[in-house]
């Protein structure tokens, strides 16, 4: 192959920065072929066409000279004798800093691709955060190495660097607004990942468009033609769209190609604001609109900060097509992105302010990486960021946030405010109360209740969409579930002292803490609370001459059932549950559906922590033989807070039935949450109904009421 050469990449910078540094680029370019000498590629090429090529990228969008430089040089650190500290001398400090930042992204050396693939993306926005040109030049050197993608000999090593390229730096291109090489990444990732369909795709393009001839040198004519009669200056150019935009807009759709509007689409370049909404409307009156193709990114531009009018039409010929139509401004930032916008004055103001909005995403990203707990799970977070088409909603003062599609109003009380989000107990869509799960549509006005008292909730992590939020939910949830583990796991400890006539006190196993490999006295509470550790195995650790008096008093019964069979109400020292989260560290099961007022025991579950059961729970008899895992546990005082009991029952096959179950249940304050019909015959049905209740004596009542109506046969509390 050819390698660009030295006075061409200089001529290049020069034409577009006059003043770039042209002695540093012919330095840097020849430092890069003497330290890379002799090195191939897999392709066989000399190593150091790989860097000029990259720099030659980057020269397309007008990057200044430092940026030209540290594509030169950015394998250099890692692939050859030459040092940061050689770099730093002979080029300077600010490209000894982005060649750092670029070098760190593969200098990554963990056990699996994935965990490698996490870190890379955790390290390359900290290291965008500091100078975007860092995931410029990285996004060039990741282009020209999909470029030569298939000389890599290893079919799994190519499908992995595709599907990173597919996830994670095509995405980071749309982002940063490099819509050419995020279009190019994405095909030459599809190429990769899934040969047949595009080469199904490109045959189809190919029959097309031998049936259709030069149809879009046809269409720009009479497109042409038809601005000029409106008095709109235009500029015009006809493109097909890729194999994979293709590809995404059928699976998206579930259609076939001839179905599609924008196989076809044509870009239309204008003066002036006004000439786009000129432009438009000499489209609109004279070919039929595509119902739901227009897109107005101009009033409500993308968080990239594109701009521009999208239509659909049915065309000359009736062909199906897509218009873009913008300003030369816009196209200026829809083609060149975040270099449109960038400043090469050396000011060192490398991170765009927070209030940006095209820059949101970075902010965004870099909230989740504080709140991860580790790369894998930051990797997850960040591709929710990433991945999804947008819908625009707007706060009750007007503030437009934009989310992605099928964001819900958690995700937006967090997008506007993490504390919003942790706050938030309701929201007002277009002024009405709505549930929290609900999906937003674009316009759509979103107040947030919020109340001091609020907290995240663990069932917001099942529907909210974005990675910010899910990233916040999942920290609290973490911090709350370590608190219950040790409010847990301090009773625990505390029973299992008194039974042996000792006081608790932390400071009492703070000798035995290396003995179970814990930290802190309250790590080793929270690993009895989590049940990986027996509070009774500390106590006798605690307290060695306990051991032998255990070994001659091992009972095969589980002592807890015996005393909860026969002592009523609560106990001294009994594990009191009133207060911890259901779903953190005590857990409910759906066997026995325990209630306040019932006699209950405990089943240690490691990591879980503890499950409750009625003490007559059919499912206690799994855990006869272990019974080092059973807790004597008791509810406390009531805490006003309502629990699920099941009820079964047979009734009437009858009309008004259900209605006088539903207002039985009402008028004695229970909340019917769920209700399932079992069995059905001719005069009688079995139903399985589940009814908030306070305790025990309050669905005892609701039970009572129910006997007493005459069209139902017979009523149960249910078990299992």
């Amino acid at each position: 192959m050819s390698v660009m050469r030295q006075f061409e990449l200089v001529e290049r910078v020069k034409s577009y920065d006059p003043g770039a540094d042209e002695e540093a680029i012919n330095r840097a370019y020849v430092f890069a072929m003497k330290m890379h000498g002799s090195q191939l590629r897999a392709s066989g090429d000399p190593y150091f066409s790989h860097p000029i090529e990259v720099a030659g990228l980057l020269t397309k969008y007008r990057l200044d000279a430092a940026s030209i430089i540290t594509a030169l040089l950015h394998d250099t650190i890692e692939d050859t004798p030459a040092t940061l500290e050689e770099v730093e001398k002979l080029f300077g400090a600010e490209v000894a800093r982005l060649v750092d930042g670029v070098t760190k992204l593969s200098r990554i050396e963990l056990q699996s691709d994935h965990a490698k693939q996490a870190e890379n993306l955790r390290k390359l926005l900290l290291a965008t955060s500091e100078d975007i040109r860092v995931l410029l030049v990285k996004l060039a050197d990741r282009t020209h190495n999909m470029r030569t993608l298939k000389y890599i000999q290893s079919p799994e090593k190519r499908r992995r660097i595709a599907l990173e390229t597919s996830e994670i730096y095509a995405p980071l291109a749309e982002l940063i607004g490099l819509q050419e090489i995020k279009t190019e990444l994405e095909d030459l990732a599809f190429a990769e990942l899934h040969p047949d369909a595009r080469a199904s795709i490109v045959t189809r393009l190919d029959q097309l468009r031998q049936q259709g001839g030069d149809v879009i040198a046809t269409i720009t004519e009479d497109l042409t033609r038809t601005f000029a009669e409106a008095g709109v200056n235009a500029t015009l150019s006809g493109r097909e769209k890729t194999p994979f935009s293709i590809w995404t807009k059928m699976k998206k759709k579930n259609v076939g190609m001839e179905q599609l509007s924008d196989i076809m689409a044509f870009r239309v370049v204008v003066d002036n604001l006004d000439e786009c909404y000129r432009a438009l409307g000499a489209v609109h009156s004279k070919y039929p609109v595509d119902p739901g193709r227009f897109k107005d990114y101009i009033s409500t531009p993308k968080r990239n900060g594109y701009k521009s009018l999208h239509t659909g039409v049915f065309g000359p010929g009736g062909h199906r097509i897509e218009i873009q139509i913008r300003s030369r401004d816009m196209h200026e930032v829809a083609e060149l992105g975040v270099a449109a916008h960038w400043q090469y004055k050396g000011s060192g103001d490398a991170l765009p302010p927070s209030d940006a909005s095209q820059y949101r995403w970075l902010h965004n990203l870099l909230d989740i990486e504080k709140l991860a707990v580790n790369s894998e799970e930051f990797l997850e977070h960040t591709k929710l960021e990433m991945f999804q088409d947008q819908v625009f909603c707007f706060s009750p003062k007007g503030t437009l946030i934009d989310l992605p599609r099928g964001a819900t109003p958690v995700d937006f009380a967090y997008a506007v405010h993490s504390e919003i989000g942790d706050h938030c107990v309701g929201a007002k869509i277009n002024g009405r109360m709505m549930k929290l799960d609900t999906p937003l549509n674009n316009g759509d006005q979103v107040e947030i209740l919020t109340t001091k008292m609020g907290t995240p909730n663990p069932a917001w992590d099942a529907f909210v969409v974005t990675g910010k939020a899910r990233a916040r939910i999942r920290r609290f949830m973490r911090t709350r579930q370590r608190a219950e583990f040790v409010a847990l796991g301090r009773n625990m400890l505390n029973q299992a002292f008194h039974a042996e006539g000792y006081d608790y006190t932390d400071k009492a196993i703070d000798g035995v803490l290396k003995v179970f490999k814990a930290q802190s006295a309250e790590d080793l509470i929270a690993l009895v609370g989590e049940g990986h550790q027996s509070a009774r195995d500390i106590v006798l650790t605690v307290f060695p001459e306990l051991k032998t008096k255990a070994k001659t008093s091992d009972n095969a019964i589980p002592p807890i059932k015996r005393k909860a069979a026969h002592e009523p109400g609560s106990r001294p020292h009994q594990v009191q549950i009133k207060g911890l989260i259901p779903g953190l560290a005590v857990h409910f099961p759906n066997c026995c559906h325990p209630l306040p007022g019932d006699r209950i025991v405990g089943i240690v579950t490691t990591g879980k922590g503890v499950t409750i059961h009625t003490i007559d729970c059919e499912n206690l008899e799994h855990y006869s033989d272990a019974p080092e895992r059973w807790l004597d546990v008791g509810w406390g005082e009531t805490d006003g807070v309502d629990h699920p009991g099941r009820v079964h029952m047979v009734v009437a096959n009858e009309p008004g039935t259900l209605s006088t179950i539903t207002t039985v249940i009402a008028k004695n304050l229970g909340n019917i949450t769920n209700l399932k019909m079992t069995n059905r015959t001719p005069d009688f049905f079995d139903l399985l109904i589940d009814i908030e209740v306070r305790d025990v004596r309050h669905l005892t009542n609701i039970i009572a009421a129910l006997r007493a109506t005459p069209s139902i046969a017979s009523v149960e509390r249910a078990r299992g």
